[in-house]
């Protein structure tokens, strides 16, 4: 049986050019901190890795910080700060943020006072984009990078968090991105790795695959890629919506991802939906995967004023490029007959 994956918001494969920038830092044995020749070609390998970042990011290299991944960048950037957010965030920001700020029907996000907000540019769940404002404190970009055009210099916020494995890089390497003279007080002390702001021995090999699988990122988005994704999405939410279900496509009317859909289908319980298309076939997630493992209802959607029934029956749709128009319609069809006999178990 073949396998298709439909979670990539939950994390992406290893791209080839990441791979290969791996294996090949493998043989670099320096210390980026060791003066010698070995260390200066590991210390050159980050340093051409973090301007690879930067280029994609639209960012300057010296405002990259690497980290174990944007958990961590969001506990460097949110912690002790007093900032609010909303309830849509992700919980590496809600671990550190108040979640006070209205969110509307469509999943968007009021801001009052953009120097003491965190506000993501797009929901892992809905794919529901936001418009960032200027002077903004903390913007999680983890889901919009590699999938949207980003500047960061052209953003107007302080920092932003970004996480190598959604889109194509390693797992357990990211970066914080701090605009220049902004202060980042370093959680990790020890050394002075990172300009000081997190000490720590550098993972060099996940940091190579980050630069590599950055670089290969911005290419597929300047080449129009996701464009051809958001339209087996497309196919793929038509056909959903052709079975006459009363099912919910949240965010529909919004700007959102271009591979994302999220589905509430009245009377099938979301990890039901995930576990019988697991033995169909499919991967798919019933929430963003750091929450996975927990039987609840998505705070994401009761934020958008879904109820709590509503936000317990449906799932995530997350696609990428090698993703076919053939597997969503295949995807369609078995996910319809097994609806249908819940269905007719309830009638």
């Amino acid at each position: 049986m073949e396998r298709v994956y439909l979670d990539w918001n939950a994390t992406t494969p290893l791209r080839p050019e990441a791979r290969a920038a791996m294996i090949a830092a493998m043989e670099i044995m320096g210390n980026p901190s060791s003066v010698h020749a070995e260390g200066r070609a590991a210390k050159g390998l980050i340093e051409r890795a973090r301007g690879q970042v930067a280029q994609a990011l639209g960012a300057d290299g010296a405002e990259i910080i690497f980290t174990s991944g944007a958990t961590e960048a969001a506990a460097l950037a949110c912690a002790g700060r007093g900032l609010v957010c909303a309830a849509v965030e992700h919980e590496a920001v809600l671990a550190w943020c108040d979640p006070v700020l209205p969110v509307d029907a469509a999943g968007k996000v009021a801001v009052a006072d953009p120097g003491r907000t965190a506000l993501q540019l797009a929901n892992s769940e809905t794919g529901v984009v936001q418009v960032l404002p200027q002077g903004l404190a903390v913007s999680d970009l983890t889901q919009g990078f590699g999938k949207l055009p980003i500047a960061f210099n052209w953003l107007g916020c302080e920092m932003g968090l970004v996480s190598a494995h959604k889109l194509g890089g390693p797992k357990g390497i990211g970066a914080l991105i701090a605009r220049r003279g902004v202060e980042v007080a370093a959680q990790v002390r020890g050394g002075g790795q990172e300009m000081g702001r997190r000490a720590g021995t550098e993972n060099l090999i996940g940091i190579a695959g980050f630069g590599a699988a950055a670089e290969a990122a911005a290419r597929d988005l300047a080449d129009g890629i996701w464009d051809q994704v958001a339209q087996v999405r497309n196919i793929l939410e038509s056909a959903l919506s052709s079975f006459g279900f009363e099912t919910i496509s949240v965010g529909y009317a919004a700007a959102r991802l271009p591979n994302t859909l999220c589905i509430i289908a009245p009377g099938w319980k979301g990890e039901s939906q995930v576990m019988a298309m697991d033995l169909a076939g499919f991967a798919i997630s019933a929430g963003s995967a750091c929450s996975s493992g927990k039987v609840r209802a998505s705070q994401v959607l009761r934020a958008m004023r879904f109820d709590e029934g509503q936000a317990g029956q449906a799932i995530r749709l997350s696609l990428g490029p090698m993703v076919t128009e053939t597997q969503v319609l295949r995807f369609a069809d078995i996910w319809a007959r097994d609806y249908r006999r819940i269905r007719a178990r309830v009638a």
